[in-house]
């Protein structure tokens, strides 16, 4: 059965492309004319450091840290333009901004490189995103997610290894859950069919309800009502009726 809520597009496969082949780009750049960008790096507390937040995800250190960084950037890229394509830019963009800039302020007093705070941005975020919309192809994608890459949680702690960056794993996780919050899913909600799946639902006004008593036991109302209608139509009349008492032979004896 088709879901009309995934349309691939050329976007799916081309964001992913064009962002990995950037990076090796850049690092070919490095390598080729002995380039320094570590110095554009992120470093911490520093004014001049701040120009790292927007540059070092795109630096990396060696041929190992760029090739261990771009196959989990390009399937989560491809996972995130496909399955939130509206939400897909602003994750990426914002990602970087504020993983960096957590990254700047609790970090350790060194350099800090490389793209591997923006794949804990998209991982957090598709992860806590597919939890929350509770839709089941999304909680399905979530958990695969998790079966990839969920002994990266581990690295966002400090002494597990001294020469990766946890702090930018760190805030990575941090901007990752926090934009699950500001950016929505609307297209993934489930429509409201039944009165009784609106917010301010009242069950005492329900006329369906009422045939339940406190107890949750069926009460057929209708009975109720027909009863109380025969009751009052032969108990209670509208028309003045007069009596007349007379008086008897028999009562005058007694």
């Amino acid at each position: 059965m088709k879901d009309n809520h995934f349309n691939f597009s050329t976007a799916v496969v081309g964001l992913p492309v064009l962002f990995v082949l950037f990076l090796w780009i850049i690092y070919w750049i490095q390598i080729r004319f002995d380039f320094d960008f570590y110095q554009y790096g992120i470093y911490p507390r520093d004014v001049l450091g701040l120009q790292g937040i927007l540059f070092s995800p795109f630096i990396h250190e060696n041929l190992g840290h760029l090739y261990n960084n771009s196959i989990p950037l390009f399937v989560l890229l491809a996972a995130l333009q496909f399955f939130y394509p509206k939400q897909s830019f602003p994750v990426i963009a914002y990602g970087i901004l504020f993983s960096g800039l957590i990254t700047w302020i609790i970090g350790r007093t060194n350099y800090h490189i490389g793209a591997s705070g923006l794949i804990y941005v998209l991982v957090t975020f598709i992860f806590f995103k597919g939890i929350q919309t509770k839709y089941y192809r999304l909680v399905a994608l979530s958990f695969a997610v998790v079966l990839l890459y969920g002994g990266m949680i581990w690295y966002v702690f400090p002494d597990v290894d001294a020469s990766i960056s946890w702090e930018g794993h760190l805030a990575g996780f941090i901007t990752g859950f926090v934009l699950t919050l500001f950016y929505k899913a609307p297209e993934y909600t489930k429509p409201i069919v039944y009165d009784w799946q609106k917010p301010d639902f009242n069950p005492e006004d329900d006329p369906f309800m009422k045939h339940f008593d406190e107890n949750g036991n069926f009460v057929n109302t209708e009975k109720i009502e027909e009863e109380s209608e025969i009751i009052s139509t032969y108990f209670n009349s509208d028309v003045l009726v007069n009596y007349t008492v007379t008086r008897t032979e028999s009562d005058d004896k007694n």
